[in-house]
């Protein structure tokens, strides 16, 4: 039956109701939290954007973020919100002071939207302000105002505290994860040096900017000492390590734009130039790049962003009549950057070696290059190894934030994955047997590797993690040795050569039931044998368990549950003192007395018995 298309068809939906009902328009993807991108973190960050902002202006040295469990505070000592303004800023859509340039210059929230967004995905939210020892309040549920009241401040101190729950009802079962609360509170003082931010009561801050951020991310020391190099409205930090790839983090206006723009082509462009400028050579660009370390942070007025996310710069210019984005990064790099190496002969010369050896071994693997694309089009790649999806996370689709690609052993097991997936976002890449241990091998072998090499076309990163097809990269495999094993081979490909797909939080374990727990009413899935536990009590009368071997075993239409809307992924995160190459060479390298006595000290046997520890 055909729906009747009239008047009463037509509906207008009030703000909140708007933000509700499309959260995605505001704040990307929704997810669980086990992902930097997801929306719990960017509601945290619009308030956050307000203080920094502050703070930027000259108001305020120091930024209170407090997480407990599932309430998020958020205090600031800057000018507070003006009384008779606070529900208005906090509920109405295109209000807030940063339309007028001469209030906040070079901020990032300039549409008036981000607040209001977090106030209608809470179920809980509160405004404070404090101005001239006065205080309003006002208190909110699911944006829709309960209470609003003047109070007399505990102290002088102006400022703004925000406190809220992001909403059961839009975000589910959600968690915040320590680590990522704390990269994003370090990406702020780096770029706010002078700036303090007291996380859950733990003082955070910076002295020298993109050069500490820099140096807290390196798993091991550059070839050289970083270039640090600083300007109006612009700063800049590289080094060039012994990975492979390139490395990059790019800011504007403080606003992490993980997928670069503007600003950071012409830094890439700019670097290029410089070089084969200076040594008088005309050198291949993926030469002068290779195994980069660096970072950009510029600041525009009024920036363009592609989204409402802000990970994207799509600036042209700084202002009207100005000069664009990329001549002002042009300029800056042909002046410092060439001034620096004269300067400094022996990074000079650092850096020349470091092209020559990456030319070298381009040169060395270039034939088999040609050989290796030619083998992965001839392996059908797009049909037999890998189920494609139709969003990518390399296009505009509103959908990219949510695709993902599962990387998975077996034909049962990808089977019961393709047969359940989302075709819109979902894709499956089909593992035959186990990986070759890459450990210490030289690049070469991704293209002589039948199944790296496929890996690595169907993940589009031979040039860089920048064409990467999906934004979630996940290992399924089985919870057994075997499956372990796997996936230890897996996280060793992608640490030896590609190490910013994690550094970058793109890798995950995709985390599945052990045991199905159920009666005749009710059907409870388990993760371990605590929730097994807890679902047998939970459960009365009569139960049936069943243990999970495999993925091979779940069905296609139980595998439903495990990779819709309420899949458990595990990032897969390196810190600082997490140094990759020691690490590699203890878990993946030679069989040695220390690592035999570590496997056995550390060994846990529930349903697999392992007989030889040589073999793990």
């Amino acid at each position: 039956m055909t729906a009747t298309y009239s008047e009463e068809s037509i509906r207008t939906l009030d703000w909140k109701e708007h933000i509700r009902k499309r959260p995605g328009m505001y704040i990307g993807k929704l997810g669980d939290g086990s992902s930097l991108d997801d929306g719990i973190y960017l509601l945290i960050k619009e308030v956050l954007d307000n203080a920094v902002d502050e703070f930027m202006m000259g108001h305020g040295k120091t930024v209170e973020l407090e997480v407990s469990e599932k309430i998020v505070t958020i205090r600031d000592y800057g000018r507070g919100i003006p009384l008779g303004k606070l529900v208005d800023v906090a509920s109405k859509m295109n209000t807030g002071a940063k339309y007028d340039s001469k209030v906040f210059k070079k901020t990032v929230g300039l549409n008036g939207v981000g607040i209001k967004a977090v106030n209608a995905l809470s179920s809980k939210f509160l405004i404070e302000s404090v101005r001239e020892k006065e205080g309003r309040l006002a208190e909110f549920e699911r944006g829709e105002l309960t209470a609003e009241r003047s109070f007399v401040p505990n102290g002088n101190a102006n400022g703004t505290k925000v406190v809220f729950t992001p909403d059961n009802e839009i975000f589910g079962k959600f968690r915040f994860i320590p680590e990522y609360l704390e990269r994003m509170c370090r990406n702020y003082v780096y770029l706010n040096t002078g700036l303090t931010i007291l996380y859950n009561g733990r003082k955070i801050t910076s002295r020298n900017g993109l050069l500490d951020l820099l140096e807290e991310n390196m798993s091991s020391p550059g070839l050289y000492p970083v270039v640090h190099l600083r300007g109006n409205d612009i700063e800049v930090a590289l080094t060039h390590g012994k990975q492979y790839g390139e490395e990059y983090y790019s800011f504007v206006n403080g606003q992490n734009t993980s997928q670069g723009g503007t600003h950071l082509v012409a830094f890439k462009e700019a670097l290029v130039k410089v070089i084969r400028d200076f040594y008088k050579k005309d050198f291949e660009a993926s030469d002068i790049r290779t195994a980069i370390i660096a970072a950009i942070s510029i600041k525009v007025e009024e920036p363009v962003f592609e989204s409402q996310t802000k990970t994207k710069l799509g600036s042209r210019e700084t202002e009207p009549g100005g000069p664009s984005v990329r001549n002002f990064v042009m300029d800056f790099l042909r002046t410092n950057l060439d001034n620096y190496l004269h300067k400094h002969p022996e990074t000079a010369e650092a850096i020349l070696a470091r092209i020559q050896e990456s030319e070298k071994e381009r040169k060395a693997i270039s034939g088999i290059r040609k050989i290796a694309r030619e083998r992965a089009k001839k392996a059908n790649l797009h049909n037999k190894k890998l189920r494609d999806c139709r969003a990518h996370w390399n296009t505009n689709d509103e959908r990219r934030l949510d695709t993902t690609i599962f990387i998975t052993e077996g034909d049962s097991a990808s089977g019961s994955i393709t047969k359940s997936r989302d075709v819109n976002t979902q894709a499956v890449f089909s593992l035959k047997g186990k990986p070759l241990n890459t450990y210490g091998l030289t690049k070469k072998i991704v293209y002589e590797n039948e199944e790296f090499n496929l890996l690595q076309a169907a993940l589009n990163i031979e040039d860089g993690i920048e064409e990467l097809r999906y934004n979630n990269v996940v290992i399924a495999t089985d919870a057994d040795v075997d499956g372990m094993h796997i996936r230890l081979l897996l996280i060793t490909f992608f640490l030896q050569f590609f190490p910013d797909l994690i550094k970058n939080g793109h890798l995950y374990i995709l985390q599945t039931p052990l045991f199905r727990v159920r009666n005749k009413q009710k059907t409870v899935y388990c993760y371990s044998e605590a929730e097994k536990e807890k679902a047998v009590k939970s459960l009365a009368g009569k139960t049936e368990i069943t243990r999970f071997k495999g993925l091979g075993e779940i069905s296609p239409d139980e595998f439903r549950h495990f990779i819709g809307k309420d899949m458990r992924l595990e990032p897969v995160q390196l810190k600082k003192e997490d140094m990759i190459a020691d690490m590699l060479a203890f878990y993946m390298g030679k069989n040695s007395p220390e690592r035999q006595d570590f496997i056995i000290g550390n060994l846990r046997v529930e349903d697999e018995v392992v007989e030889d520890v040589d073999a793990v």
